[in-house]
């Protein structure tokens, strides 16, 4: 009798390991590759054939001929998919406002000449760390260093910007926002003529 109980036992942990452990997970990523082909190879973002980066997950860039993105709270280095983590400093922290006062100076000495306002979004991290995105007027804060660097007509930037300008999350949701490896990659794409 305990024999016969250990054998049924037995199949059936054969059964749902075969099922829940191969043929569940197969099944699924068979219709996500059908379904959401791009989600289901990481959203990449590929250049000359090859991937650059994710549309889901923010790039440091440092060069000022290319449009920043939002700072990152990861650690150890920025944009650390595995380490995804705000800074969790509050907005009475003196450590918080010393961080924003060294972004925006940082922000200002790149391009002295702009008076602009500096965007929030430029100056804080996001809750995850790896916001790939910033807000259409972050980006449009950035045009004028970009175009000295480059020698581009700041007009071609915000024309850029405008084409790459994500609406609101189902019409409603949101702001709408720019993805900046996206630009980026457009922006190496510009032939000044």
């Amino acid at each position: 009798m305990m024999a016969a109980m250990l054998k049924q036992a037995l199949r059936m942990l054969i059964m749902l390991t075969v099922l829940t452990g191969v043929i569940y997970p197969l099944m699924l990523t068979g219709i996500a590759q059908i379904v959401f082909p791009a989600q289901a190879h990481g959203s990449l973002i590929v250049k000359d054939g090859r991937p650059v980066g994710s549309w889901l997950i923010g790039q440091p860039f440092a060069d000022p001929g290319y449009f920043w993105g939002r700072p990152s709270a990861t650690s150890p280095f920025p944009y650390n998919a595995s380490a995804s983590s705000g800074s969790n400093l509050g907005p009475t922290s003196a450590a918080l406002w010393e961080i924003i006062r060294q972004r925006v100076a940082a922000l200002r000495a790149a391009d002295p000449d702009n008076t602009a306002l500096i965007p929030v979004d430029l100056v804080t991290a996001s809750a995850s760390g790896l916001d790939p995105h910033i807000s259409v007027a972050a980006a449009r804060y950035q045009a004028p260093r970009i175009a000295r660097v480059r020698g581009i007509p700041e007009t071609m930037l915000l024309e850029l910007i405008e084409q790459h300008t994500e609406g609101r999350a189902l019409a409603f949701l949101g702001e709408p926002r720019v993805n900046v490896l996206a630009l980026n990659v457009a922006l190496d794409e510009v032939d000044v003529e």
